[in-house]
């Protein structure tokens, strides 16, 4: 296929609104929410993400593909999100240890993708109309067809996500003789958080993101992990009650983003759909209990209500998110339980964040003692 002389492709959006480019060279129609990440690098990292399921991801980088793949840089097995909106796609990559091209990385998980597009005013747009639903169709489906089955497509709010990219049966990370036991429950866990705890001499096994409290426990853990995910967190009724019943014993709990909010809804603090979300690896952070800022890593598009947390007598604001004041980290004054809605594993600052699983493993350490 000669570069130059790419088909047509459109990204049409659910209010109607089309944007035109080329098809990278996969024919096909694919569906999701539209959303844009700000980052510069980490593409791989962002497209095998289970978080981005169910979501076209249009890349704010003029320049995709530049650095090609690597087989030991993903966050999952396989491409998740949706499909992929960018400005330039580079055919031709240029990097030593690179294993592939990303066309042949997306030709291998059937992505579609669309290039050639004014990312700069699709993102503006975004930002002034929030994330929606949206189409990439580079096969010459007509408009009015689009139009038709994207009104079929369910909104992101409400949706239970985790159910499609958590594990089927339970697995396990780390030495077996590892100092420390962790039950991690997997609403769509990224490989890099599993090796941070590995790397603190952690040994995790891996629960479906439907697992009682009961069976959890049955691994006799020193902690609880709840991980990142995909999706609304409101129907996730099991991970909920399984977060209350390790509450309730005062088991080492920790959670990141989708996990953050499973723990906020299983003590009764909403939570709420954003306009568009925060999508990036430079969003700055508040720690409140040091008052110092942190460069972070952000993938989510539903966040804690502040008001109902701020009124609950046992919880506490940790981290907020200094552009526009969202939680960005709580904790529970009476429970052995902290949560962020960042990524600290993602480690863009580059280890601003990476205390926060040196936290975990502290608070290991004291109910340990407390049980002596």
């Amino acid at each position: 296929m000669k570069y130059s002389n790419r088909k047509q492709a459109i990204l049409l959006l659910a209010d109607g609104t089309i944007f035109y480019g080329k098809s990278i060279g996969i024919e096909g129609t694919t569906f999701g929410e539209v959303c844009y990440n700000t980052g510069m690098t980490g593409y791989q990292e962002i497209f095998t993400d289970p978080s981005y399921f169910g979501q076209i991801m249009v890349a704010s980088n003029a320049h995709i593909g530049n650095y090609g793949t690597n087989a030991e840089e993903t966050e999952a097995d396989k491409i998740m999100i949706a499909g992929l909106v960018c400005k330039n796609f580079s055919f031709n990559h240029s990097r030593a240890n690179a294993t592939e091209g990303l066309k042949e990385y997306f030709e291998k998980h059937k992505l579609v993708a669309i290039s050639d597009v004014d990312t700069r005013a699709l993102v503006s747009y975004i930002r002034e109309n929030g994330a929606m639903n949206a189409a990439i169709s580079t096969d010459g489906t007509d408009i009015e067809t689009l139009k038709a089955q994207l009104a079929k497509v369910p909104d992101m709010k409400g949706l239970e996500l985790s159910s499609k990219v958590s594990t089927r049966e339970p697995y396990y990370i780390g030495e077996p003789g590892a100092k420390y036991k962790i039950a991690a429950l997997d609403l769509g866990i990224k490989k890099n958080i599993l090796r941070n705890l590995a790397a603190r001499d952690c040994y995790i096994k891996v629960f479906p993101y439907d697992t009682s409290y009961e069976e959890m426990s049955s691994f006799n853990p020193d902690g609880y992990f709840l991980s990142n995910g995909p999706g609304d967190p409101d129907p996730l009724l099991v991970a909920q009650e399984t977060a209350r019943e390790i509450l309730n014993k005062n088991e080492p709990l920790f959670g990141i983003c989708l996990g953050h909010q499973v723990i906020a809804l299983a003590n009764g603090i909403a939570t709420y759909k954003m306009f568009n979300g925060h999508r990036g690896i430079n969003h700055p952070v508040k720690n409140l209990l040091t008052g110092e800022g942190e460069i972070t890593s952000q993938n989510h598009g539903f966040a804690v209500v502040r008001e109902e947390l701020e009124k609950h007598p046992d919880f506490e604001i940790t981290h907020e998110h200094i552009n526009d004041g969202t939680v960005a980290g709580m904790r529970m004054k009476s429970k052995n339980c902290f949560s962020v809605q960042y990524h600290p594993e993602a480690s863009p600052g580059p280890h601003d964040a990476t205390y926060l699983f040196d936290q975990f493993i502290n608070n290991i350490e004291k109910a340990r003692a407390e049980k002596v």
